[in-house]
């Protein structure tokens, strides 16, 4: 029988959003996701500001002084590339709907003038929203940061602003449109293990075991040595009565990802279920 503990962490489940060996807060990962996915060489980020954000990553108090006194000469997409490099260095120190306000500053110059830039600058600023826990205020951003994108035809930031949609809709309990989100995601990005973990974790905590069951195995074929898919797998299988596959699936884990907290996780998990 499952332990009573056990039963209260399977309920709970691992963090699907964190990265597979985070070196860096998970918000600080999802930040980074949206801010680097490109739709061609032309939108790529500008050396200017790729050197603005990589100084801001080693000291970002240095790098919001520099940038706010570049912002009082800049014009047009110059001077959203400050607010964009002020955001960042915000998000770093935690200043999450600082952040948020400086993205959105940003996005609103670079309307009209880099579509793509535009929205994904708004997909940034939901994420630090979410950060933030302004989940009503983020699911408004990403309603916008959608139509950019689609106006720029950027279908891959399409598909991580629908992951971001799901995630806010779920913390304000709108679990059914959370799961038409994913769907559009897995739709959109069939090969992002993402959007496979996150569906499988939704579908879990909503008592659909068999669909969680299928969208994890999609996970695990997409990615195999992520530990977070390992360790949901495990919820899944041991809330499904699969004990042995539960143990599998944590052990591989802490096989593969020793020293992380994941690996940490599965052990307790493992240890609980032997009692």
């Amino acid at each position: 029988m499952l332990p009573a503990m056990l039963a209260l962490l399977m309920q709970a489940g691992p963090n699907p959003s964190a990265g597979a060996i985070p070196a860096i807060p998970p918000e600080l990962q999802e930040l980074r996701r949206r801010q680097n996915t490109e739709l061609s060489v032309e939108t790529k980020t500008p050396d200017r500001l790729q050197q603005c954000l990589a100084r801001a990553e080693l000291d970002s108090v240095a790098a919001t002084t520099e940038a706010s006194s570049r912002l009082g000469k800049a014009r047009g997409l110059d001077r959203a590339y400050e607010l964009h490099c002020i955001g960042y260095a915000q998000a770093i120190l935690g200043r999450w709907t600082d952040a948020a306000g400086n993205f959105i500053a940003a996005r609103d110059l670079a309307a009209g003038k880099d579509p793509a830039y535009s929205a994904r600058l708004g997909a940034i600023a939901a994420n630090a929203l979410l950060s933030a826990g302004n989940n009503i205020e983020a699911l408004t951003v990403l309603e916008q940061a959608v139509n950019d994108a689609a106006a720029a035809d950027f279908g891959p930031l399409i598909a991580e602003i629908e992951l971001d949609r799901a995630r806010a809709l779920v913390a304000t309990g709108q679990s059914e449109a959370a799961a038409a989100s994913l769907a559009k995601a897995r739709q959109l990005a069939p090969g992002s293990s993402r959007a496979w973990l996150l569906s499988a974790t939704l579908a879990r905590r909503d008592d659909d075991l068999v669909a969680a069951q299928s969208f994890i195995e999609q996970a695990s074929l997409l990615d195999p040595s992520n530990p977070d898919i390992g360790l949901e797998a495990g919820v899944i299988a041991v809330l499904s009565g699969n004990d042995d596959a539960a143990r599998r699936s944590w052990q591989s884990v802490v096989t593969l990802a020793p020293g992380t907290t994941q690996a940490q996780t599965a052990k307790g998990y493992l240890e609980q279920l032997t009692q």
